[in-house]
């Protein structure tokens, strides 16, 4: 017992300097010979492991801009100081997978403790970004000085529109498309904040809300143990029931990530919410919820699939399978740069930690797995298609009717990948924005993090190109919409879904239509 409340001990000081040790390496400059070789080993890997580099950059313009940078090198910089300088050129491959990750300051397990006991600062709300102004969107917790529709005007005496324009060449979208942005900022610009300023107790707030100013001390609120308490029990209850698991129940949202409803009274009218593609109980769902469908009068269904940024390629393959009649082959085969691509993706960070030995017996197999899964055709290397992307039947549950699907420049990823081949069959109509992920496809799936030698900055680049097998349009934009909607920043604050309206105005004349012509 006296060993192992000394190992204990032992690992608690060890892991308390070591967070020291590391903080303090965030305020030590880098010489600038060492930061241009960061950004050689940051080039070098990106034309090693990520497929199709140049796909809305050339190479030449590329090779300039790393060079560029390093010609700007020309004195020592904090590791953020170089994260504001690489991020840019990172960002210009325009590829929205890929990002620098910002060098955050690392917790002790006690300021770790402490954080969990407290409500957060900007993460209590979700925001709009229009342009250079911020406006808070929801406030669940009903904050004074916070209510929706109000727009931030400084922070710490920070004006709003210069803090956006530092971050803005930080965040990229796949291709052209430049409806990403907005929404991308509106979910970042906190984690930008915190990367830069620290976790802050507290901020100093201007704002307006109806033409009145205000200034104020945004706090961080504590929460009492029986607080957490009642929530962790809420949480439980619902995330094991059958719906919360079905559903696929978020305890960080407090909401369900799926969702079917039949708006109208006839139930002519399907509804389902779709917030992302996290493959959590998928199956059960789509089986579940088709099945409501095929015993119900639905002769149409509307899918949102809008503020979704993707996730499991195997769901929206099952998916999709509901909502044809012929087989189908969903995506081409995976793209890789070579054959030891995978070998370099993440493996071990991906288990837990109580994983690790488990892991460690398994990683032999996965390296034998990986040998015999690629292909080479041409010059190019493939992975073997495994079986799930293979020619696949229809469910006999299919529907039959007509389908709309919701999309704005939220949906990405896999939330793009889905209404682009939907809309390449004619099998769907979209309404709403063209998406932020690319038409025609995206570098993303597997990953292989590599850390700078020098600044210890994370680069996470996506090892696979993953497109949808359909006849590809070439723009280098998003998912363009059959009908665009494009609401203003008041009506999404007033909460008038413009989008969804049209549809149910589109399925009432339609329906008007046909009664008249069978009259």
């Amino acid at each position: 017992m006296k060993k192992l409340s000394a190992f204990l001990l032992l690992a608690l000081l060890t892991s308390c300097v070591s967070v020291k040790n590391f903080n303090k390496r965030l305020e030590v400059p880098i010489a600038p010979e060492k930061l241009k070789k960061d950004v050689d080993f940051a080039y070098q890997n990106l034309q090693k492991l990520h497929p199709e580099l140049y796909w809305y950059i050339s190479e030449q313009q590329l090779s300039f801009k790393f060079d560029s940078l390093k010609t700007t090198i020309t004195q020592p910089l904090k590791p953020n100081e170089f994260y504001e300088k690489l991020a840019p050129v990172i960002a210009s491959v325009r590829q929205g997978h890929l990002r620098l990750v910002a060098p955050d300051k690392r917790l002790t397990k006690k300021e770790i403790r402490e954080i969990m006991k407290q409500k957060g600062l900007f993460g209590r709300y979700n925001y709009v970004v229009d342009q250079d102004r911020i406006f808070v969107k929801d406030n669940a917790d009903k904050i004074p000085n916070m209510e929706v529709g109000t727009e931030i005007l400084k922070i710490n005496e920070v004006p709003v529109s210069e803090m956006l324009t530092k971050y803005r060449p930080f965040v990229n979208s796949d291709g052209y498309n430049t409806t990403f942005q907005k929404y991308s900022m509106a979910r970042r610009w906190p984690g930008f904040f915190t990367a830069e300023n620290g976790i802050l107790d507290s901020v100093k707030i201007e704002t307006k809300y109806r033409n009145q100013t205000e200034t104020f001390w945004l706090k961080r609120e504590k929460t009492t143990k029986e607080d957490r308490k009642k929530e962790e029990e809420q949480n439980k209850k619902l995330t094991k029931s059958e719906s919360g698991k079905t559903k696929d129940y978020n305890i960080i949202t407090k909401s369900f990530n799926r969702d079917l409803q039949f708006p109208t009274k006839d139930s002519t009218v399907a509804y389902m919410k779709i917030k992302t593609f996290s493959g959590t109980f998928s199956k059960k769902f789509y089986k579940e919820s088709f099945a409501t469908i095929k015993n119900s009068p639905a002769q149409y269904l509307i899918i949102d699939m809008r503020d979704n940024l993707g996730g499991s390629l195997s769901e929206i393959n099952n998916l999709y399978s509901y909502l044809v009649n012929e087989k189908f082959k969903f995506i081409n085969d995976i793209e890789i740069t070579r054959r030891s691509s995978m070998f370099q993706a993440n493996y071990f960070s991906e288990f837990p930690i109580v994983s690790t030995p488990i892991a460690v017996i398994g990683y032999p197999f996965y390296l034998i797995g990986t040998a015999v899964s690629t292909k080479k055709v041409g010059d190019r290397f493939y992975l073997r298609n495994n079986g799930i992307f293979a020619l696949k039947k229809p469910k006999d549950n299919n529907f039959k009717g007509k389908i709309y699907v919701l999309i704005n420049g939220s949906s990405f990823s896999a939330a793009s990948i889905l209404p682009s081949k939907l809309k390449d069959e004619k099998r769907a109509f979209l309404v709403g924005e063209e998406t932020g992920g690319a038409n025609d496809g995206t570098v993303a799936g597997r990953y292989s993090t590599k850390k700078l030698p020098n600044s210890k900055l994370h680069l996470p680049i996506g090892l696979m190109l993953i497109q949808p097998h359909i006849e590809f349009i070439g723009t280098k934009k998003g998912v363009l919409p059959d009908k665009e909607i494009l609401p203003t920043t008041r009506q999404i604050l007033e909460k008038k879904d413009i989008q969804l309206e049209w549809i149910m105005e589109d399925i009432k004349n339609e329906t008007s239509d046909q009664t008249n012509l069978l009259q």
